[in-house]
Formats: structure tokens, C-alpha cells, sequence
């Protein structure tokens, strides 16, 4: 037949042959042949000029052809002249019966006796189905908006590319510089995947039950019971949004947030909080977005922490922090301790979720902050220690001024008079309290620490133990008093946990170099490889080589440097081999050498 004819001049194969596939046709996805559309025309077509002889086609596309002739009757030409298989000889130019449109039919014509019919846009079922797409649709907007605003927090501008560490970065983010779009876009993808999650308000629970982030809030809250309801789901029963929570820095040059010229902020607060992981995730955030620095510590029992940046991110830090509904009427301006300093005082930012927010090392459910002992302002504190003093050194106090920090703070800078424990840290101060039970007995504390946060749990400890008379606490701790009292009752340094190891407000200076007794109090770390511990050493016994903490250190460090071995380790040096965990007070000597400092 013509029909046959055309396809053999065509493709080499007969109408009815069975054309074997070929390793060069195109495969699908379950290993079938996969026919490409023709150059023009609808598809299953096609066209052949009149007058002009056949047009040859290649061994693949025949094959291909003849494959799709072969599998399915109803689909494709046969030809240019053929017949269309399985329509009885008779041809439909340019639609086949597979492609031929049928005629509309109500929904009950195609109902099965018996079946309800299909939920229609009014019924319920069509209702839960539309709201379930809209919900999807609003937690993907509100993904892509995190992650835009995200990127764009990381944006360095065009004025300030070239100091923000060459020519060509644009985006900074973790330290890490950015010269393209994909690069930042792959970088926040993969590393703050948690905090775009959580900046959307999408818990974990909903994304994977498929709900919105107030319905995974819902089931939490049943889940708790009824006391819990309105309570879960983020800060106060509300995901921060970040519109309001990330301040706009639009009109800000990359330099006034990145000023080396800035501050170094010490604060916390006291609250209960339902979800430390989004209070975590948001205070990320917010400090990447203003360039920030520090530590910053996040439990169920609140927040602490210490943050340096440049004045202007700094205060808009203050502004965010105190307008965030979890800490209002908690939080206030003057909570806020500030010192000179900024970014450049920490390595980086780290920000966890941990039990305690300061590491007493008991469970805040068993001593609560709740429990505190009475606060006490500057001046207030001021006029006790005065007569304490006053009082002890005639031998009639009653009173203990106990210095609740470690002795290596204590060491370069106390109050006179004071009882500052020898331990290396505060989760040993539970312990020295039960082995000194005796010397607090019905005796009135008088407690203070650097800004005012181990007070906290330290005097909720201490009055469990029902041992004390009254104990009281200086609210805002050394921070604040140095700034009313500069030349008051603390002599020597401030130590704070950063870079600076101590900041002064007046020339006292109480300790001494470790190896020649010179008075010295600028701390350094210890050389050796194997130790992590400070050491105060002159810049003259620096010099001879004696940059240890401890003989024992020194030796080791000389043995290390000798084999030019790489391994570090943390080990107990004679420092720490010689200093008892928990000191035990002698009382009648302790009395002798009050007021004597």
C-alpha cells in the first residue's frame, strides 16, 4: 500500500514490522521510547510538502515511530499517505481519536451507581482541602520573606564593599565573605536553615505534620494540658515577627555597625520562657543582623548575656531587647551594664540553649530565682559595707560580705573586708556553702558578683539552707557600683569573661606577677599547650621566658616545644592539683581578718 510504501522509504521498516529499540533513542523514565515533538505543528503529526519528494527521516526517529505504532493503536499517522491504525481504514486528517475532545459531561453521568459525588466548592471536604492549600501556600511566602530579609541583613553596601574585606564582596554572614548572589543564597541555605524555620514561625512539629505554626502551637498546648494553653508556641504564646524584631537598618552605613569604636554590653533577665530554642534562634538573628559578638546563654529560666558591637548596634540592640513582649516589664534600660570595648573583645558569637543561664550547677526547679534574697542598690550597698567596716574593725560585725565569684576574679579586685572563696568555679559554690554551713549561721549576708546574676541563684541557695539571718545582694553586682562609686569600697580590677580579661576604675592595683611578686594584675594565658588556665606574669619575667602558670606547666611546656609535638591536652597542673575544690573556712581566723584589706 501507498501507506506501507511511505513508511518504508521513511524509516527502512514495513508498517507491521517490529522495529527493535535502539541505544540511541531517547529513554523514559520507566526505560520506553520517548518521541520528541516534531519541528512545527501539533504534536503525532506529520506534514509533507505537495510536490516535493518524501523527506528521509533517521533510523531512530523511524524506529521510534514504528515502537509507538506498535505499542498503542490509537496513536500517530502511519504515514504521510497511511492509514490511522485501529480506526477501521477510516482517516481523521490532524486529530486522532486518542486527541479528539469528547463532549462535556455533568459529573453524575460519570458517577458509579451507588458513589457519592465529588465534593463541590461549597461542601466541607472542599472547604478543608482549599484552607489546607492556602496554608501551605502562607508558610511558603513566609519562608521565602525570612529568607530574603535574611540575606539581605548579610548585605555589605556598595560604599563600605571595599573595607568589608576586598573588592567584589558583597555579603558577609559568619565571618565569611560573599562576591555572588548563589554563594550567600547556598551558604543560608545550609547553615541557618533552622533560623529561616524559625524567623517564619514554622516549628518542627508543623512543618511535618503539614499544619500552621499557630496549629502546631494548638497541639503543644493540648498535648501539655490545660494549664499550659496560651502559654506554648513561642515567646508568650507569639512567634517573633520579624518585621518587628529585626530592626531596620537601611539607613545605616556598613561602618556605623561595624565601628571598632563601640561597647561591650553585660546583661540578663529572669523569666520563664516556653520555647528557648526560638528565643535562641531569634537572638541569632538579631545579633548577626547588627554585627554583634559575645555569648549569649538561653534556658526555660531566662537569658543572659554579654554582646560588643559598635555604639549605634548596641543600642539598637537595647531598643529590640527591651521592646520584646517576653521580657516587658521585666527588662529595663538600666539592666544593661556597658563598658569600652566592642565586637573586636570576643572570637565570634555563640549563642546555645543550655539548663542554666548561669552554671550553678542544680536544677533551677529545686532553687528557683524565685527565691532570691533582698536587692540592693548601689548606694544602699554602699552605706552597709560602710558599716560593716566600721563595725569589724572594732570586732562587733555580724555581718559577711561574701565575693560569690572565682578566685581568679577575686584576685585582681574585691571589696575590703570581703569573704571571697577560693574555688575555680561557680558550680562549686553550693558545695562550699554546705562544708561552711557553720560560718553563715544566723549571720547577715551581704553578697555581690560582677553584674549581678550568681547573686541571683547563689543567695536562693543560700537561703534554703535556712542558715542566714538575712542575706541581701547588690542589684546590677560590681558594673553598677563602679559607675556611682569609682573611688568607693572595691579596690583593684573588674575581671570580665572577654577578650580584655579586666577593665579598671581606678589605679589600685592588689595582685602580683606570679614569678617576682611585682604588682601586676593583666592577665594572660597560660603557654603551655596542655593548659587553658590565666596567669599573671610581668612583661620583665615575660621576657626570661616564664609565661606558665606553674612550674610544673613550664617544664611541660619546654618538654612539648622540644619533641615539636602537635597534641593538646587539658590536664591537671600543679595550680589546680594544689588548691583544695571546696576550701573550708576556718571562723575564728576569718573574724581576725575582717576589716584588715
Amino acid at each position: 500500500m501507498a501507506g506501507g510504501g511511505g513508511e518504508e522509504r521513511r524509516g527502512g521498516a514495513g508498517r507491521g514490522a517490529a522495529a527493535a529499540p535502539s541505544r540511541d533513542a531517547s529513554r523514559g523514565p520507566e526505560g520506553s521510547a520517548v518521541l520528541p515533538p516534531p519541528a512545527s505543528g501539533p504534536p503525532h503529526l506529520c506534514f509533507r510538502d505537495k510536490g516535493r519528494a518524501p523527506r528521509p527521516l533517521s533510523a531512530g526517529r523511524s524506529m521510534m515511530r514504528a515502537l509507538a505504532r506498535r505499542t498503542s493503536g490509537a496513536v500517530g499517522p502511519g504515514g504521510a499517505g497511511g492509514r490511522w491504525a485501529g480506526t477501521g481504514g477510516k482517516r481523521r486528517r490532524g486529530v486522532s481519536r486518542a486527541t479528539r475532545p469528547r463532549p462535556a459531561r455533568p459529573p453524575e453521568a460519570e458517577m458509579v451507581p451507588g458513589e457519592a459525588p465529588p465534593p463541590g466548592p461549597g461542601s466541607s471536604r472542599g472547604s478543608a482541602a482549599a484552607e489546607a492549600v492556602a496554608a501551605r501556600k502562607q508558610r511558603a511566602f513566609a519562608r521565602r520573606k525570612a529568607f530574603s530579609l535574611f540575606v539581605k541583613a548579610t548585605e555589605v553596601p556598595a560604599a563600605a564593599q571595599c573595607s568589608a574585606g576586598g573588592e567584589g564582596v558583597r555579603w558577609r554572614c559568619c565571618r565569611l565573605a560573599f562576591a555572588e548572589l548563589s554563594g550567600i543564597h547556598r551558604h543560608v541555605a545550609l547553615q541557618h536553615a533552622g533560623d529561616i524555620g524559625q524567623q517564619a514561625g514554622l516549628a518542627d512539629a508543623g512543618q511535618q505534620a503539614g499544619l500552621t505554626a499557630e496549629q502546631a502551637a494548638a497541639e503543644a498546648n493540648a498535648s501539655s494540658g490545660p494549664a499550659a494553653a496560651g502559654n506554648a508556641g513561642g515567646l508568650n504564646g507569639q512567634c517573633p515577627d520579624i518585621s518587628g524584631t529585626l530592626p531596620d537598618t537601611s539607613h545605616l552605613s556598613y561602618d556605623d555597625l561595624t565601628s571598632k569604636v563601640g561597647e561591650v554590653l553585660l546583661y540578663y533577665c529572669y523569666c520563664e520562657v516556653k520555647d528557648p530554642e526560638k528565643l535562641c534562634a531569634w537572638q541569632k538573628s538579631l545579633c548577626q543582623h547588627l554585627h554583634l559578638t559575645g555569648k549569649v546563654r538561653v534556658a526555660s529560666e531566662g537569658i543572659n548575656g554579654t554582646v560588643g558591637g559598635s555604639k549605634v548596634a548596641t543600642n539598637l540592640y537595647i531598643e529590640v531587647m527591651l521592646s520584646q513582649p517576653l521580657f516587658k516589664d521585666i527588662l529595663s534600660q538600666e539592666d544593661f551594664k556597658s563598658s569600652a570595648g566592642g565586637a573586636h573583645c570576643f572570637p565570634d558569637l555563640r549563642v546555645g540553649v543550655f539548663k542554666e543561664i548561669v552554671p550553678m550547677g542544680i536544677d533551677p526547679k529545686i532553687v528557683s530565682y524565685k527565691e532570691t534574697g533582698i536587692h540592693l542598690s548601689p548606694q544602699e550597698f554602699h552605706r552597709e559595707v560602710e558599716q560593716y567596716l566600721s563595725q569589724a574593725s572594732q570586732g562587733q560585725s555580724d555581718t559577711i560580705l561574701l565575693d560569690c565569684r572565682n578566685f581568679y576574679e577575686s584576685k585582681i579586685g574585691h571589696f575590703q573586708g570581703c569573704l571571697a572563696p577560693d574555688i575555680r568555679k561557680f558550680s562549686y559554690f553550693p558545695s562550699y556553702v554546705d562544708e561552711n554551713l557553720e560560718l553563715f549561721k544566723d549571720k547577715r549576708v551581704l553578697m555581690y558578683c560582677t553584674g549581678g546574676i550568681r547573686c541571683e541563684r547563689g543567695s536562693a541557695y543560700l537561703r534554703s539552707k535556712a542558715a542566714c539571718r538575712e542575706v541581701y545582694q547588690l542589684k546590677g553586682g560590681i558594673h553598677k557600683y563602679l559607675e556611682e562609686f569609682p573611688d568607693g569600697f572595691y579596690r583593684g580590677k573588674l575581671f570580665v569573661f572577654d577578650d580584655r580579661y579586666a577593665i579598671c576604675s581606678n589605679e589600685d592595683i592588689i595582685s602580683a606577677c606570679r614569678y617576682c611578686g611585682t604588682l601586676w594584675d593583666q592577665y594572660k594565658l597560660c603557654s603551655s599547650q596542655h593548659c587553658r588556665q590565666l596567669v599573671l606574669t610581668c612583661p620583665s619575667c615575660r621576657k626570661k621566658g616564664l609565661t606558665a602558670c606553674c612550674p610544673v606547666c613550664q617544664e611541660k611546656e619546654l618538654k612539648v616545644t622540644s619533641r615539636a609535638s602537635g597534641q593538646t591536652l587539658k590536664e591537671e597542673c600543679e595550680c589546680t592539683r594544689r588548691r583544695p575544690r571546696v576550701p573550708i573556712e576556718d571562723v575564728l581566723q576569718r573574724m581576725l581578718d575582717t576589716g584588715k584589706d
